[in-house]
């Protein structure tokens, strides 16, 4: 088989594994497309994914799913401000054995998992929430000097509550940097209200079946990493991060008078690697600018840190990404 036939193998196999997931997927949960892919794209690309959205809107009921339909070890964990660092991680106990010999022996806490589900995340204490960054950064845990890996895949797919701010821990800027993408969990419409009351009230609730192994997924993040970039589409990239700094002679108006931090390298290279899985899902061996378009948003819009102003004046983040593509289209125009 030539290169090309080969790449275009993989690309279709990738697409058709990637179908029965969300054809499975959908039926339990009701619309939500982009969210359902965007968890996807975190899984395919070895990140992390942080849920905005109000109650009730099936954010648990999606990690859920999506870790039984990828046969993979899922575990929940309900973030308060009274959880400690050790109900986490684990901690060591002493344990006796037959003979009454007492040893140290490791128990391992429900970060131990493939797909671990932080649900309301920014209701823990920042001592809590920081106990979660070298997991997520490094894929291993360290307690009483001990490290130890978590095996692959592990990703942490948090939720948040946007308006409910009473009595919660905003996450620090180090933490929200781990996550390489943020997804606004919308309000479905009425139809779609009316599709979820259906499957919901009736008598038999729908179920989903296993249709991706833990290795599959593991080849398919392969895959990712070897999809072509070409220089101009990498260049484009790096404009528009550069674009999100005030200090920057090619940011726009509105990030110089409204951002007090732009967005960080990895905020880079979580832009490329989303892009990367949109054109693999597209069919395509290669990402290109308009792939990078749609992924800049979600990686980017919560590693943008505004300014007094901009808080003042009620500029969201999307807003300074926006002005920033127009003036890096401009630019390339």
């Amino acid at each position: 088989m030539t290169a090309p036939a080969h790449a275009e193998a993989r690309v279709s196999a990738f697409g058709t594994d990637a179908k029965r997931l969300t054809t499975e997927i959908a039926k339990v949960i009701v619309g939500n497309r982009e969210i359902v892919e965007g968890v996807f794209t975190c899984l395919l690309a070895g990140g992390h994914a942080l849920l905005e959205g109000v109650p009730g809107l099936g954010k648990t009921m999606l990690v859920r799913t999506m870790a039984r339909t990828m046969d993979l070890h899922f575990s929940r964990v309900q973030f308060t401000p009274d959880l400690m660092p050790a109900d986490i991680l684990g901690t060591t106990v002493v344990s006796e054995d037959a003979h009454g010999k007492k040893t140290f022996e490791f128990r391992r806490g429900p970060l131990f998992a493939h797909m671990v589900l932080a649900d309301e995340i920014n209701r823990a204490t920042p001592k809590t929430q920081s106990a979660l960054l070298e997991a997520m950064q490094e894929q291993s845990v360290t307690v009483a000097k001990e490290t130890y890996p978590l095996e692959p895949p592990f990703v942490v797919l948090a939720t948040q509550n946007p308006i409910e701010m009473e009595g919660t821990y905003p996450l620090p800027e180090a933490q929200l940097d781990r996550f390489l993408l943020k997804l606004h969990v919308r309000f479905p419409d009425s139809q779609e209200l009316h599709a979820i009351l259906d499957r919901t009230t009736g008598a038999a609730e729908p179920d989903v079946e296993k249709v991706l192994s833990r290795e599959r997924l593991l080849e398919m993040r392969g895959v990712v990493r070897e999809v072509a970039v070409a220089r101009p589409v990498q260049e484009y990239v790096v404009q528009i991060l550069q674009g999100t700094h005030p200090d920057t002679a090619s940011a726009p108006e509105p990030t110089k008078k409204f951002v007090r931090f732009g967005a960080s390298p990895r905020g880079a290279q979580a832009v490329l690697l989303a892009a990367k899985v949109r054109a693999l899902l597209g069919g395509r061996f290669a990402a290109s600018s308009a792939d990078v378009r749609e992924c800049v948003k979600p990686a980017l819009r919560h590693r943008i840190i505004l300014n007094f102003e901009g808080e003042a004046e009620g500029v969201t983040t999307d807003q300074v990404i926006d002005d920033v593509l127009a003036r890096v289209s401009e630019a390339k125009g």
